[in-house]
């Protein structure tokens, strides 16, 4: 069995993955009904002042694209990607890779983020979600003289 990757990284997650280990075919119909998407590809930075996510979500219009914190402390990016259109008679799919549906994202934000403050933008189909931190306390320090 060979890995398929996805770019450079090994993507278990992809369909061409388990299709190549599927010789009997039956893992890319149930995958393909699978309604969440688990290619939304994220980065995040943490900065001096915030935490920044910036997730990939091309062909996602802005209201399809939601951010929430739920439990507290657990940042949620959901959202759909509209689904294709069908082929008309006399056409066929030939290669399909874009995704569609839903999708989802969960990440646990560290202790000290402003969870009322969060903000996000979209741009060019880039969603930028930014978390203010709590200013980090800086140890008051006090010299003691040393007699004797």
């Amino acid at each position: 069995m060979s890995l398929v990757r996805s770019g450079t990284v090994f993507d278990p997650l992809s369909l061409d993955f388990w299709s190549s280990a599927d010789p009997l075919g039956v893992v890319r119909p149930l995958a393909e009904q699978c309604p969440v998407l688990t290619n939304v590809r994220v980065d995040w930075k943490e900065t001096p002042a915030a935490h920044v996510f910036k997730a990939d979500l091309p062909g996602v219009k802005k209201d399809a694209a939601k951010v929430e914190v739920e439990d507290g402390n657990v940042l949620v990016v959901s959202g759909e990607r509209g689904s294709r259109e069908e082929a008309r008679e006399g056409e066929a799919w030939r290669l399909v890779e874009r995704s569609s549906g839903t999708f989802r994202r969960r990440f646990r934000l560290p202790r000290g983020a402003k969870l009322d403050q969060v903000s996000a933008a979209m741009e060019d189909g880039v969603l930028t979600v930014t978390v203010p931190k709590d200013e980090a306390k800086k140890p008051q320090v006090k010299a003691v003289e040393i007699s004797g």
